[in-house]
């Protein structure tokens, strides 16, 4: 059984991913790469959290400046 599921030093805990982590929130994510970089979702669900956030966070900071380039922003 892996450290995830048996649980670590603060005791067993719940099956699953990121404990806390709202399921919305990851859907979100999830759409928002897909949809800017057309990533398949079996790709999408091979990053692990903190790439995602990363990716979520540059094409971001992309759309960002291009609506200031186009004055909407």
């Amino acid at each position: 059984m892996s450290e995830l599921r048996r649980g670590g030093p603060s005791g067993p805990r719940a099956p699953g991913g990121i404990r806390g982590y709202p399921v919305d929130r990851l859907r979100e994510e999830i759409a928002f790469v897909a949809y800017h970089l057309h990533w398949s979702h079996a790709e999408l669900m091979d990053l692990d959290h903190a790439e995602r956030r990363r990716w979520v966070e540059r094409v971001s900071a992309i759309n960002q400046r291009l609506n200031e380039a186009a004055g909407g922003g």
